[in-house]
This record gives C-alpha cells, structure tokens and sequence, in this order.
C-alpha cells in the first residue's frame, strides 16, 4: 500500500491529453514529453493506449524502455486483446501497470456497451484477472462512474479488488460532479465496500463545468483519494483534464490543510508546461494559473507597492519555485558549441546522437545570424523543428517568396519537399497566409478544411520567432500543425506542411473516454 500522507500524481497528458482534437503526437514527440515528465518526478505516466493504433503501441514501448524511475502505464478496455497488446508495449519498463477500464452508469451499459450489468461486472473481474497475469501492479476504472447507480458501483469494485485491482479510480468521465457530492459518493464507496483498504483509491475528472480541479481535491480531501490524475495545463478532450500544476501547488500552497506531500520537482512544472503547449499546439492563455504568462504579474499600483514592500502580500507562491525565471536570455552569436549542448542538456533535451546535436547547433547559429539574444524558447523551438525533420515526414518546407502590396492581390510561391522529389508551387490569396496556403494546396490537393489559425510570439520583442499552430479537418480527423520562425510567414508554411504530414498518417487512434 501507498504513503497515506503522500498524493500519487498519476499523469495522462500523453493519453488522455492527446484526445483533445489535433493534440496527436508522433512518437518522438511523445518520448520527448515522457523525459520530461520523468524529470517533473511524476509518479505514473499513462504513456498511451496500446491498441488503439501501431503507432501509439511503438510510443508506449519505446518509453517503457527509456523511464527508469516513473512508472509506465497504459489504457486497455476491459477485453483480453487490448489487455495483451498493454502487456507487450509496456514489457521493456522496469515498473509497469495495466489500466484497464469498463463503463459502469446504466446510460453507458444500455446505449454504448449494450450490456447487462451482470455482464458488465463479469467482464470487470475477468479483465483485473487476465490483466494480474502480466503485472501485480493493475489499475480498474469505472467509466463514467459519477453517474452510475452506487449500489452496483459497490458489487463492481469489490469484485475487482477481489480479483487483485491495486488502484480504484473513480473517473467523473463528463465532468458532472460537484465537489461535495463527488467527494462523499466516493467516501461512502470506500465505506461501503469491504476490501476498500486493500486498494488506492484515484480521482480522474474532466472539467466540462469548470469543477476539475475541485472535484479532485474534494475527492482526495473528503473522500480519501491518494491518487489524482491530471494533465498538464489541463490539456484533454472537450473542456480539458484537472491541471497537475494547479493540484500540486494547491497541495504545497496548503499544506496547512491538505497536510500531505507531493514528490514533484515543481521547478519544472513552467518548462514541462511550455513544452506541452509548444509540441501540442495548444498554447497557455496568459491567466492561466500557475503557468500563465500573467500568473505573477501585478499591473495594479497598489499591488506591486505592496510586493515591493513585501513578497507574500500578493505572492502566495514565488514564480521560480514552480520554474519561472528572470534570467532567460542565455546564449547568443558567440555561444560555442558546448555552452549550446549543456543548455540543452538543462533544458531537459535529449539528443539522440552527435549527428543530431550538430545540426541543431547549425540552426541556432543560423538563428544567431538573425536575431541577437536566444531564449529557452528558442532553443526549444529550433530542436522541435530539427526533430520533426527526423521523422520521415512526407512533405518538408525549403523556400518562399511572397509579395503583398495594398491593392493588390497577395501571391506566393513555395517550394517544398514531396516524398523526397522538390516540388515548386505559386498561388494567390486573400493575405500572405491564404496565398500560401494556396499554393500548396495547389500541389497537394489535400481536400481539408481549416479550422484554426493561431499566431503566438515565442518571446517578447518584435526580434522573437513567431509560432504558427495550424489545425486542419478532413474525413472526421484533426490535426494540428505547428512552425516557427522569425518570418511568420515561413512560420505558416511550415506549420501547414506539419498538419499535412500528421494527415498522411496512417496511425489513426480510438477514443476511449475516461
């Protein structure tokens, strides 16, 4: 059994995170993210879902081989396939768990699984079984279990602790609860069953009212949960996931009343972050707390009198305890190659081979040449693009030229990469961005549709690269894209081509919800 005074922090950025629409990660990208979150010190990292796709499987597997200290896990659906596919991704890890989950309200159980309860609790109890084989450590959810009928909620997990369940998470799947009733349906589930002692009780809850957050401690706090999975800047499908970086500052900001510790480094709560927005697409708005840009900016007079007199009189957390720091600008045109690898090597980057750390040192001498101070972000960006030409991607960005002049019709020519043959294309548009949208589609006549066009400053200053998130539809898919450079307009181009290579491919994912 766990520490009963420690909170599990059980991270699902890279399963549940990625069902936000165009949230999809290579692999590469996933591996990147997984060494962050083993550097946060995050407990569990729910890597993905084996079977849902080859390419979610060769995720898990590969960062089941490459975390040593967090524990890998992965999604199964309560079948011995998926279980099975589970056990193999997560072979190579040192420590491992199978997560394995069935809808339990009677709205699911009719309409989605067509299942009797009877079945359905059958089905559970096989599945902890089966799952027991490959692994002591086995996690059971009950599916939208906020709404499911308590009685049946008792017989169901008692059964599955019965079968050797180590952890009970009670998934609010909608974000239906309410902190105090969510908090006392699972007090009294843990008083009702008994070998509820025999497990650790999770909380996992969406934030469609905006209660994600609260839900989760109400549960930790009111109904004894000592496991909380979170996201991080609570990326998820629809209105997001509980926020890991709001429960474990909550937890250490109070400790006064939740008088429980956490073992995350929060000084990597800001770089982890970052690194999910800029990968993801999805970026932070500024007053999101903790990780916001604004989260420790005071414009009042009265405020920032009063933390000039004294920190704590608006401060309830200081900005480089959860990883802010004053100081960004570290390396410029005269950087050697050394100072570049150890920044990157304290940035959390992990190269896979000199080859790798070579070319990116071009580029940041390439960038260097154009712009005057290099920030973290930077750094961060240019690897990101030095990655993604690693990927075997189909289409590749090499050269532009545009011309807009008021009055007249905006024009573009682009030349890309198609399959390893240079291809040059010419179109017109409304504006730059149109016309060079055009110009591709010209060529690639990829049929999708646009839904998101976002342009973000990586850092401050009309010197700062700009990054293009671009979010195409096609067929029922959404992807997003991503480019950055100092010419927003190159910066869109790239950021195109990235969403077209995530549409070529073939690695589509199921969508379990939890």
């Amino acid at each position: 059994m766990a520490d009963s005074n420690k909170l599990i922090i059980f991270d699902t950025t890279l399963r549940d995170g990625e069902q936000s629409p165009g949230a999809s990660m290579t692999r590469e990208e996933k591996i990147r993210i997984a060494r962050q979150l083993e550097r946060l010190k995050v407990d569990v990292i729910e890597a993905g879902f084996a079977a849902s796709s080859p390419g979610d499987f060769e995720a898990i597997k590969s960062i089941a081989g490459i975390i040593k200290e967090s524990i890998v896990c992965s999604l199964s659906r309560a079948n011995d396939r998926d279980i099975a596919r589970a056990a193999e991704a997560l072979a190579p890890a040192p420590r491992k768990r199978i997560h394995t989950f069935i809808a339990t309200s009677p709205l699911h159980m009719e309409k989605k699984l067509r299942m009797t309860p009877d079945q359905v609790y059958e089905q559970a109890r096989l599945a902890v079984r089966f799952a027991r084989k490959f692994t002591d450590d086995v996690e059971f959810s009950p599916e939208d279990g906020s709404r499911s009928d308590i009685d049946f909620l008792c017989r169901v997990l008692e059964g599955v602790i019965d079968e050797g369940a180590t952890t009970i998470n009670f998934a609010d799947t909608v974000g239906y609860g309410v902190p105090e009733l969510y908090g006392n349906m699972l007090k009294t589930l843990r008083e009702r069953i008994p070998n509820s002692d025999k497990a650790v009780w999770s909380v996992h809850c969406h934030n469609d009212l905006g209660m994600a957050v609260a839900n989760s401690l109400a549960g930790v706090m009111i109904g004894g949960a000592r496991q909380v999975e979170c996201t991080i800047n609570g990326l998820g499908e629809r209105a997001g996931n509980t926020a890991l970086e709001e429960i474990v500052m909550a937890v250490k900001t109070r400790k006064d009343y939740f008088n429980l510790g956490v073992g995350i480094d929060t000084t990597q709560i800001v770089p982890t972050s970052k690194l999910v927005a800029q990968i993801t697409g999805f970026a932070v708005q500024p007053n999101k707390a903790v990780v916001g840009a604004n989260a420790f900016a005071h414009a009042s007079g009265i405020h920032q009198d009063g933390v000039l007199k004294a920190r704590d009189t608006y401060e309830i957390m200081r900005a480089e305890d959860v990883g802010w720091s004053a100081n960004k600008i570290v390396l410029g045109k005269l950087s050697g190659r050394n100072a570049f690898k150890q920044r990157l090597e304290e940035l959390g980057i992990k190269l896979d081979s000199e080859a790798e750390v070579n070319a990116a040192f071009a580029r940041f001498k390439e960038l260097a040449d154009r712009k005057s101070d290099i920030f973290d972000e930077d750094i961060m960006a240019l690897v990101s693009d030095e990655q993604s030409a690693h990927d075997q991607d189909y289409f590749n960005f090499v050269s532009l030229s545009q011309h807009s002049e008021t009055g007249e019709k905006p024009t573009a020519k682009v030349t890309f990469s198609a399959g390893g043959q240079e291809v040059t294309c010419e179109g017109q548009g409304n504006g730059p961005v149109d016309a060079i949208v055009n110009a591709i589609e010209s060529h690639t006549q990829s049929g999708s549709e646009l839904l998101l066009f976002s342009v973000n400053a990586i850092t401050t200053g009309t010197q700062s690269q700009g990054e293009v998130t671009m979010r195409l539809s096609k067929s029922g898919r959404i992807v997003n894209g991503v480019g950055s450079d100092l010419d927003i307009v190159v910066a869109s181009a790239k950021a195109y081509l990235s969403a077209l290579n995530k549409l070529q491919s073939k690695n589509e994912k199921l969508n379990p919800q939890l």
